[in-house]
């Protein structure tokens, strides 16, 4: 459930809401293998979770997904080439937006698409700080990709986003001052997640800083399991160096099906003027923003531009 200074919050499995969480250490057989949220392991010892009680972690079981990051695109750096494992085991990316204040950042969100596709996970898209604006320019930049989302708004209720949550583990992910905080501990109260204010110039300041997994509350008459949900640090940048260029073409299935007439080993950057995505968005089958933001993060992969010089859904740069 949650890493803190190489302690381990552990909770057994088919355990209720009311059981002690378990404190666990690594075992040094082990190695250097990394223990992440999301994992399910093996623990030995004490798991009675009494107080000052501390079991071992002897194994991890394999993980069905991995969500990943880097620091940086670029694969020749040495932030790139650092991996971050997010969370393990995830069934489901909850890429969190504000819709004004700060205002959405699709190239953020085409990087979370990415990353999600990349571990087969689902993506879920949603949409807060809907009383402040419209959903309309950011789910007419993504039309094509049919994405699932939701609009929340301070006094609106949760129920489509719980129902969406029910039974799944769920990653939360989104820029700092997005609300991400505040809609956290709308869905589990006694999360007491920090949450801060967004400064005049439309940046939040980073309000949580580990990740920690959280189990949803019962709903009332549901027997069902109603789903745990991860909450991440606020984070600037999702690197995708550990992406490959073939995988990073899964982020947008909109343009997939054009690169059938591109030649071998297309590397689909502007200046190949064989490559048949220009094409496909001349002929109107794309939005030319989505081919923009494919080719920015090509770009910004090999260290050739800013990661963060994305545009917003209206076409200003952010």
């Amino acid at each position: 459930m949650a890493v803190d200074r190489g302690r381990y919050t552990c909770v057994l499995a088919g355990a209720g809401p009311d059981v002690r969480t378990v404190t666990a250490m690594r075992a040094r057989e082990l190695g250097r293998k990394s223990v992440v949220v999301g994992d399910r392991v093996g623990l030995v010892g004490d798991t009675s979770g009494a107080p000052g009680a501390l079991a071992r972690i002897v194994r991890i079981e394999p993980r069905r997904s991995v969500l990943r990051r880097t620091a940086e695109d670029d694969a020749s750096t040495a932030e790139g080439r650092l991996e971050r494992v997010v969370v393990a085991n995830a069934d489901q990316l909850v890429i969190v937006s504000a819709l004004a204040d700060p205002p959405p950042r699709t190239g953020f969100i085409d990087r979370c698409l990415v990353a999600a596709y990349d571990a087969d996970i689902e993506p879920l898209l949603c949409l807060t700080k809907a009383d402040l604006a419209g959903p309309e320019a950011v789910l007419d930049y993504y039309t094509e990709l049919e994405l699932p989302y939701v609009l929340i708004r301070p006094d609106s209720a949760l129920d489509a986003l719980r129902s969406l949550l029910a039974g799944r583990l769920s990653v939360l992910v989104g820029h700092s001052g997005v609300g991400k905080s505040t809609l956290v501990n709308r869905l589990v109260p006694e999360a007491d997640r920090a949450v801060g204010t967004v400064s005049a110039i439309g940046r939040g300041r980073h309000t949580s800083t580990s990740a920690v997994a959280l189990r949803l509350p019962a709903l009332p008459g549901a027997q069902d399991d109603p789903g745990w949900i991860v909450d991440t640090p606020g984070v600037r940048s999702f690197g995708l160096a550990h992406v490959s260029a073939e995988s990073l073409l899964h982020g947008f299935p909109d343009l997939v099906e054009a690169t059938v007439d591109c030649p071998a080993n297309c590397p689909h950057t502007p200046d190949e003027t064989d490559c048949a995505l220009d094409a496909w968005v001349t002929q109107g089958r794309a939005d030319p923003r989505r081919l923009a933001s494919y080719r920015r993060l090509l770009a910004s992969r090999a260290g050739e531009t800013d990661p963060r010089g994305e545009a917003d859904p209206r076409g200003r740069p952010e």
